[in-house]
């Protein structure tokens, strides 16, 4: 079978709305972020739809198109991709693509016709189950008593359960044969903080050490009063400042979520000179690099103050996350929270791998700045670490 003649096989089971399920998989690249692709029908507002499940090392993205527009979603997948696993209503259909194209295909018809489900609002699999009684949510007042979760705290349990999503792809990095050493900057009202401590201490068992510091001094009262309540006999909470914070001198893992503008950089710089192993950094009100912008070839943009405002936010991230990157991390900006229920929030996140820069990243790095006229806090702070 030719290769087009297996892509218009493949386009008539669907167009025929026979797809229940299929995964494509083998990216021909080594080098390919995503890993593979799994395929389902749904109906969204009464039209019938493939919804499109791209998977990467880390994390999953998902999109919904209407039938007439898979046909070039599928063209760009089989560009990057070599091998399809397909059930459909009456077969099943094994395709491998060699390097040259070659197709090998192989078909079982089915004896009885399968039926197609639409169903889309699904209950997803968090990291945290809905049906199970958590004494930190219930005292955080996100679950009732008997443990169902409040219909308008709903999008908060959303946003703990991404949290330690993010925890948990960080568990391969942190030590394994000592205490480890967390700190949160800016923790509020902390409700990620606790959930941070539930499931590394409780659901996986980790001996850690957590210290949540903030400026608020009755929050942080009323934290220290429910942390003894729950007996998290590990988790303290301290009034203070970032800069005013030198009780340690070795960290593994440092949270800083909405520290407001060069706050977050003291926070990444201290979490660079402690030798953190895992960043978990949520920036906020980036107004630095607004100030200091002057590239004339941008004033098609940075004109509107709205813009300028948003740009220079994008850039500061950007900005950050290359330092973090030439100083020894593997950094990706991540989306925080479902899409869908919250305002945009962009996680910086760092695993420490010790790995040298190149000169074309070095160069690449000081370029960019010196474009924008920028002189990064950051940058300033870790001067040591960068040269």
């Amino acid at each position: 079978m030719e290769l087009n003649q297996m892509k218009q096989r493949i386009l008539e089971l669907v167009h025929s709305k026979k797809l229940i399920h299929a995964t494509i998989s083998q990216p021909r690249k080594k080098s390919n972020e995503l890993k593979r692709v799994k395929l389902k029908p749904v109906e969204i507002k009464g039209q019938y739809h493939i919804q499109i499940e791209y998977q990467y090392e880390r994390i999953l993205k998902h999109e919904n198109i209407l039938l007439e527009e898979f046909p070039h979603s599928f063209d760009n997948l089989m560009e990057q991709f070599r091998q399809i696993h397909g059930q459909f209503t009456d077969c099943t259909i094994q395709i491998q693509l060699s390097k040259k194209n070659k197709v090998t295909w192989k078909e079982e018809r089915t004896e009885k016709t399968r039926e197609v489900s639409l169903y889309h609002n699904r209950k997803k699999n968090y990291l945290l189950d809905e049906s199970t009684i958590y004494p930190f949510l219930v005292r955080l007042g996100v679950q009732t008593q008997d443990g169902k979760v409040k219909k308008q705290k709903y999008d908060k349990f959303r946003q703990i359960n991404r949290f330690i999503e993010f925890i948990d792809d960080s568990l391969e990095y942190l030590p394994k044969n000592k205490q480890i050493r967390i700190l949160d900057f800016g923790s509020g009202k902390s409700y990620l903080t606790f959930a941070l401590y539930h499931y590394l201490k409780i659901e996986k068992g980790l001996d850690i050490r957590v210290t949540g510091l903030d400026l608020k001094k009755e929050v942080i009262e009323e934290c220290n009063i429910i942390a003894k309540d729950l007996n998290y006999d590990q988790l303290e909470f301290l009034v203070g400042d970032i800069n005013d914070y030198h009780e340690e001198t070795s960290v593994d893992m440092v949270v800083t979520l909405h520290a407001c503008d060069v706050a977050t950089d003291m926070a990444l710089a201290r979490a660079v000179k402690w030798g953190a192993k895992v960043i978990l950094s949520v920036p906020c009100c980036q107004h630095e690099l607004n100030r200091q912008l002057n590239a004339p070839e941008l004033s098609i943009m940075t004109q509107h103050g709205l813009i300028k405002e948003r740009f220079a936010a994008l850039a500061t991230d950007s900005i950050r996350a290359e330092i973090l990157k030439l100083v020894g991390y593997d950094v990706q900006l991540m989306e925080f929270i479902d899409m869908e229920h919250t305002p945009k929030n962009i996680l910086i996140r760092g695993f420490y791998t010790g790995k040298k820069p190149s000169t074309t990243d070095i160069e690449r790095y000081y370029a960019f700045v010196q474009f924008l006229s920028a002189e990064p806090f950051l940058q300033k702070e870790l001067q040591d670490y960068l040269l």
